[in-house]
């Protein structure tokens, strides 16, 4: 076969039982891999498992292996089946309508607009694709009943909204959960995904929203969690990605100058977690290690200040949906609605 015609092919082969081979081709009209007919294919696959385009592939990047390893640490088959959308295809082609309706930031913006830009199929190809199937997070926990004491105590401390979350949608398996935040994660890393960013963004402020489940009933689910977001926003600093196979100026995304900002939703969701892990009377050693590094990590690659808060920080947050919902109440108190 012509070394050029390999150029602009995607060949992935798995090695479980059985070797499975997929084939995809770049289509660069659409900017995406498509499949190609069943019998070129076949013939592909055939090829592959005959090692005939072995002496054509460059050596794995070993370099990159443990970077690989701790981004997907909890990624596993069932992971991928839920979450990819019909089909396996994940793409960015209808992300413009699918999370319009949400406030972003200038950030998110941006990626918003080179969505818009993307140079996709026809409309009627483009209505007929659906994102990833990942799980709903309220941003606003509101309860039918609640009086506002209770609903503002719920949405400060969100431990409740995490065991309702884990329970319902995993099964109780907290390992489901973080790899649910590996998964968009790296969609949005690799595939500059809008859907995937708030997709993390809302598993990071739930799991940052919680003040009993560290302490005291998750702390093994914390621990876990705060290993995971310190190697994301390690290998997300980095300057240089091109080894790991992300284009540069995809990375630089998680460099926008609203990660930088002391208004940024992380910025406050970070500074009020460690203020309450540090300063417990008794706390998981091992929490109590990770939440130290990642408070270095963020010091050191954004120059934050994440000491205790002080008057002069204020309560202001980049979007409105991620501040605690504040009820003020007049002399009915607490009664059902």
């Amino acid at each position: 076969m012509e070394n050029g015609k390999l150029s602009s092919l995607l060949v992935c082969c798995t090695y479980l039982n059985l070797l499975k081979v997929i084939v995809r081709k770049w289509n660069q009209k659409e900017e995406r891999f498509i499949k190609l007919p069943e019998e070129e294919e076949e013939r592909f696959s055939d090829a592959v498992k005959r090692l005939e385009f072995d002496k054509q592939l460059g050596p794995y990047t070993l370099s990159q292996y443990g970077d690989w390893k701790r981004l997907s640490s909890y990624v596993t088959k069932d992971t991928i089946e839920r979450i990819e959308p019909i089909g396996g295809e994940i793409t960015i082609a209808r992300e413009s309508e699918m999370v319009g309706k949400f406030s972003k930031t200038a950030m998110e913006k941006a990626l918003d607009d080179q969505l818009k830009n993307c140079k996709f199929s026809t409309p009627e190809e483009k209505s007929e694709r659906r994102g990833c199937y990942y799980t709903a997070i309220p941003r606003v926990v509101k309860h039918k009943g609640m009086c506002g004491t209770e609903l503002t105590n719920l949405n400060i401390d969100k431990t409740q909204l995490l065991e309702s979350i884990l329970m319902k949608e995993y099964g109780g398996d907290e390992d489901s959960l973080l790899a649910e935040l590996q998964f968009a994660f790296i969609v949005f890393l690799m595939g500059q995904s809008l859907e995937a960013f708030l997709q993390w963004k809302l598993l990071v402020s739930l799991l940052f929203g919680c003040t009993e489940a560290p302490l005291r009933t998750r702390s093994q689910l914390f621990t876990k969690f705060i290993k995971v977001i310190y190697y994301q926003l390690k290998h997300g600093f980095q300057k240089d990605q091109k080894d790991f196979g992300a284009k540069s100026e995809g990375v630089s995304a998680l460099l926008d100058e609203s990660w930088l900002s002391s208004d940024s939703f992380l910025h406050h969701l970070c500074k009020d977690f460690f203020s309450f892990v540090l300063e417990a009377k008794v706390v998981d050693g091992d929490l109590l290690s990770w939440t130290r590094r990642l408070k270095e990590l963020l010091e050191d690659s954004l120059g934050w200040q994440l000491g205790q808060n002080t008057e002069a920080d204020g309560i202001s947050f980049e979007d409105d949906e991620y501040a605690p919902v504040v009820e003020i109440l007049d002399n009915t108190d607490c009664r059902n609605i």
